[in-house]
């Protein structure tokens, strides 16, 4: 059976910065007061023409260079996102056109701020299945257009960003290993955007009372957060025959300081055992992981070899954990160099070749109607 090996990584979040400063101009609160209830001194904010298929976008190519891989070699692409561009088509599919990936199928899930999890064990059990052997994996958040800028309990917490993982099949030992996820369908009122799909469609009364943003009980999500963190982690350790001391780093989803630190005391661990980077971005919903395992390589904390743990909870109720053996691409870039502004060039056209191609064939077999 093959293994599925985490070989590229990327991340993209928007230049504009909104510091705790910031919002103490727009809404009651201060830097303290925010850094002291989350550990958050910033968050990302997308401009106007910014989106979560652009963010995803560069993401994936910054992932295909690390692993050496041609969008056209891609099999499959997973995006995660709470905050598409669209309730169809799907996201993926966006980037999958931009990116010229040719022969992948491409799809969305939507698992709140556990999704990209979910997405990793769904690619990693393709490739194990023999089905497919090279996929990419997005979390892409553009959470701030759904945020009520005049609600405190909320205006804090969220940033836009997206990360992305390579996976591919490789015989040699390693990758990903093991996964669980949960859902409890019954909490699905503590975070929700109610005027968001066919339950309750957007109107101009719904826009009034706010219905198309972002609601969340602050404190039943954060007792729930807690409970299932530790609890997570320990039954994928469990499943993956591993103990907490053979893991070098637990990845967390970065939503609150006090909560990882309730995870770090609940799994009787050190703080600096846990990859933290919330203080940076926020909560960047699905895209918090691998925002986060991106920044810890490239610092040269997680290295091939360690053995790590992705942990993560959300809207739905939704809570997962993942164990994976880093390893790295498995091309070495002097044999096999990609570009991607080529392959950006040339998606470009074949986008538009194939647009064209529909309308001449809409022309043709339109005649006869």
């Amino acid at each position: 059976m093959p293994n599925a090996h985490i070989t590229g990584w990327g991340m993209s979040v928007p230049d504009t910065i909104l510091t705790n400063d910031d919002l103490s101009k727009m809404v009651d609160t201060n830097d303290a007061w925010i850094r002291e209830r989350t550990g958050i001194r910033q968050r990302h904010i997308v401009r106007p023409g910014e989106t979560a298929s652009s963010l995803g976008l560069e993401a994936s190519f910054k992932a295909l260079e690390v692993a050496n891989l041609a969008p056209t070699e891609l099999d499959l692409i997973i995006c995660s996102s709470s905050s598409p561009d669209y309730v169809f088509p799907a996201t993926a599919c966006l980037i999958q056109d931009r990116l010229g990936a040719t022969k992948a199928g491409a799809f969305d899930i939507l698992a709140a701020c556990s999704g990209f999890i979910f997405a990793m064990n769904m690619a990693a059990q393709s490739i194990r299945s023999g089905a497919i052997k090279n996929a990419l994996v997005i979390g892409t958040e553009a959470m701030s257009r759904y945020v009520n800028w005049q609600d405190r309990g909320t205006c804090i917490l969220f940033g836009d960003g997206a990360g992305a993982f390579i996976l591919q099949a490789s015989e040699t030992p390693g990758g990903v290993i093991s996964a669980v996820m949960h859902s409890d369908g019954s909490g699905g009122d503590l975070l929700i955007i109610p005027a968001s799909g066919s339950a309750m469609t957007p109107t101009e009364a719904t826009v009034r009372e706010g219905r198309h943003q972002i609601h969340m009980d602050g404190k039943e999500v954060y007792r729930f957060a807690t409970k299932v963190m530790a609890s997570a982690t320990l039954e994928v350790l469990k499943k993956s025959n591993l103990s907490l001391d053979d893991i070098q780093w637990i990845v967390p989803h970065q939503a609150n300081y006090r909560i990882i630190e309730a995870a770090a005391r609940g799994l009787k661990l050190p703080i600096d055992r846990f990859i933290i980077n919330l203080q940076d971005y926020g909560n960047t919903s699905t895209a918090s992981i691998p925002i986060a395992t991106v920044e810890a390589v490239q610092k040269g904390q997680i290295k091939p070899g360690n053995k790590i743990v992705f942990v993560g909870f959300g809207g739905g109720l939704t809570w997962g954990a993942l164990s994976a053996e880093w390893t790295g691409p498995l091309t070495a870039s002097s044999a096999h160099k990609i570009h991607p502004e080529r392959y950006r060039v040339r998606a470009r056209l074949r986008s538009i070749w194939h647009r064209i191609g529909r309308f001449i064939e809409g022309l043709i077999w339109g005649r006869g109607s």
